[in-house]
């Protein structure tokens, strides 16, 4: 350990550069992890606050951000009749875009009914609509677009009020917004369409259950955890391949960054390793020597990339509100877990060379 400590600290500069390369490294994959994880948990941010565990949509429909769906007439009243279900909530929803001072924007309109639910979880201004022509908006979106409550938007091809400004709807394709189900179906002109049934089980009945027993001619019944994970895979065919290419290349960074600085003190320091040897140390001990440089190195430099993420989320956030970074336990540890293997792996050469290193050279 001692000899290790003093070949790495020798040069601070150097042993501060490596830090550094693997802070960077660090602190780029847990920034990828953490926006990754932000778009899941953004993108299920409906389901997960709205009521129900399990969900009605249109035959073939597996998800809910992905399609439209349209139930068939009549699956409302024959899921209310339905034993085994306590509540029912109807939303309708679909994707709108909305310009404003020559910039347009997009969200999810979700269309629902306030005597039954389904409506904004968290709303920080204002009321819920009252009528056809009012609206809950997001409030990041509507600071974006220097909205107050009172101001108009267009939807399609009429205005609507916004009577309130809603927190935690807000996601990288957009956002979310809140009408009644009857200003859907005007907009629409669709007179009693549905697109989900959100429901509830009565007591003493499972999800599983519930889902098992209930048939509705047109129309698929899936467990809201399933729908959200169905979204979950949506979006990782958009983000999962990029994101994992830049991690990749961020992790074969840091092990290039720490097996240079390592390599080089190891090569610098030759003949101290060839006079151990001549005194009887065996290669393992050499082996522990190169690998517990490495590990100070990666620990240390995880440890700063761990701060640095953090801060760079913060930033983000505070930047573009509507990414959210959202950095958690397991992806710490699984980052501190890559930095041990980016160390065993920095060391793989400098760890052969002194294998090789005959203590006779050094006296050459």
């Amino acid at each position: 350990m001692l000899l290790a400590r003093r070949n790495l600290f020798r040069d601070r500069t150097r042993f501060l550069l490596s830090v550094l390369g693997v802070a960077v490294s660090v602190g780029l994959i847990l920034l990828l992890a953490g926006y990754r994880a932000g778009v899941y948990r953004q993108a299920s941010a409906y389901l997960d606050n709205a009521p129900g565990s399990v969900v009605v949509a249109e035959k073939g429909i597996r998800d809910f951000l992905g399609t439209s769906s349209v139930l068939p007439a009549g699956s409302l009243a024959a899921i209310r009749a339905a034993p085994g279900v306590d509540r029912v909530v109807p939303v309708v929803s679909q994707f709108v875009i909305f310009e404003r001072h020559g910039r347009k924007d997009g969200f999810f309109l979700i269309g629902y009914d306030p005597a039954s639910g389904g409506g904004p979880w968290r709303l920080v201004d204002g009321r819920e609509p009252r009528a056809d022509d009012e609206l809950v908006l997001d409030r990041t979106t509507a600071r974006q677009h220097d909205i107050a409550i009172g101001d108009e938007v267009t939807l399609l091809d009429r205005q609507a009020t916004v009577v309130g400004l809603a927190d935690d709807t807000t996601f990288w394709a957009g956002s979310i917004a809140f009408a009644r189900i009857t200003t859907l179906e005007s907009l629409l002109r669709a007179p009693g369409l549905r697109s989900f049934l959100l429901v509830t089980p009565a007591g003493g009945v499972s999800p599983e259950a519930l889902r098992g027993q209930l048939t509705v001619p047109g129309a698929d019944v899936l467990l809201k955890s399933d729908v959200v994970a169905n979204d979950a895979k949506l979006l990782a065919r958009v983000f999962d391949a990029p994101i994992g290419l830049m991690v990749a290349i961020a992790f074969i960074v840091g092990v290039l960054v720490v097996g240079l600085v390592i390599y080089t003190a190891t090569i610098e320091r030759r003949r101290e390793y060839g006079a151990v040897k001549a005194i009887g140390a065996r290669n393992r001990t050499l082996y522990r020597v190169v690998a517990i440089q490495a590990v100070i190195a990666a620990i240390v430099g995880a440890m700063a990339g761990i701060g640095l993420a953090i801060a760079a989320g913060a930033a983000l956030m505070s930047w573009r509100p509507q990414f959210l970074v959202a950095i958690e336990p397991p992806a710490v540890a699984a980052v501190l877990a890559s930095s041990l293997l980016m160390a065993l792996l920095a060391a793989l050469i400098p760890a052969r060379s002194i294998a090789r290193l005959e203590p006779a050279e050094v006296f050459r």
